[in-house]
């Protein structure tokens, strides 16, 4: 595609979700799941961040979770120059740690391995047995002390987001970040549908699928290659423009390569055509059925 890194940036940061609360966050960002696993890719991995952030894809998602918060230093690593306000950075606390006893810990120490002084999103990372009226006034508390501007959840199927929105400030939540992508598209059939009513935006992890041979047949489907073509894009970037058509989802996909992320940062200039999206359902149809919540 033929533009230069500061156009695909301009484009980048012009294509924004509006969250509940008002404020606007790119649809694009970067996912850090399974990164600073390996020293040995620590400064690649830095350099890819880095680069993303360089052409607008300014949102990163991570987790205390993610390496037990070898994660967010790296995401600290990586931002370390650029100023705050630029950025749109979003952590992850465990079930265990989302009640009173633990939460305020919990934040504390991802902002401070992030090197900052708040997040902009705080998420539940899955539910657990807290109850989640302790868990949401306790997000409000952190609201409130200016930890974080906002708080969502992960992993949320629509029984789950409907006792959340019976809960006492639970229609708060900014987001609902899960998995979705071509090949994983369950959450069509009652929970987008639901979240769309409810005008709460999808954050869709692995938008790209985990890896391994899913991924490898996504990319290798005749169907997906057919649109890419037609595109003149690559397979990759065809599967994360379909996690980002509607203009209510952001996507985060994980990549540890700088070429990589620059074909990621791309897929904001596709548009599929609803020829595009017939055949590739074709391949990969929507749900017809209520399916159990996917998590790998």
């Amino acid at each position: 595609m033929d533009c230069t890194p500061s156009e695909l940036a301009q484009i980048n940061q012009k294509s924004l979700v509006t969250l509940p609360d008002g404020r606007k966050v790119p649809r694009l960002g970067q996912g850090t799941w399974h990164l600073a696993q390996d020293p040995q890719n620590r400064k690649n991995e830095i350099e890819t961040l880095r680069t993303g952030i360089r052409l607008g894809m300014t949102l990163l998602d991570t987790a205390e979770m993610y390496g037990e918060g070898a994660s967010e230093r790296l995401v600290g690593e990586a931002i370390q120059g650029i100023p705050r306000d630029n950025l749109f950075l979003v952590s992850k606390v465990y079930p265990q740690n989302a009640g009173r006893d633990s939460i305020f810990k919990s934040c504390e120490k991802s902002i401070r391995r992030l090197g900052g002084t708040y997040l902009d999103l705080y998420l539940l990372h899955w539910r657990g047995s807290i109850p989640l009226a302790e868990t949401v006034t306790c997000m409000e508390e952190l609201k409130k002390q200016g930890m974080i501007r906002g708080w969502g959840v992960s992993n949320f199927d629509i029984g789950d987001m409907q006792e959340l929105w019976e809960t006492p400030g639970g229609k708060h939540c900014q987001v609902n970040q899960v998995l979705y992508h071509l090949a994983s598209r369950g959450i069509e059939y009652s929970l987008l549908p639901w979240m769309e009513k409810q005008n709460l935006p999808l954050m869709a992890y692995c938008p790209l699928a985990q890896g391994g041979s899913l991924r490898s047949g996504l990319l290798e489907n005749p169907a997906v290659k057919a649109v890419a073509s037609a595109h003149r894009v690559s397979p990759i970037q065809i599967v994360l423009s379909f996690a980002l058509r509607s203009s209510k989802a952001i996507a985060i996909p994980m990549t540890r390569s700088v070429r990589h992320v620059r074909e990621n940062a791309e897929a904001n200039l596709i548009h599929l055509t609803p020829e595009d999206l017939q055949t590739l359902s074709g391949s990969y149809p929507p749900p017809r059925r209520k399916l159990p919540l996917d998590m790998q």
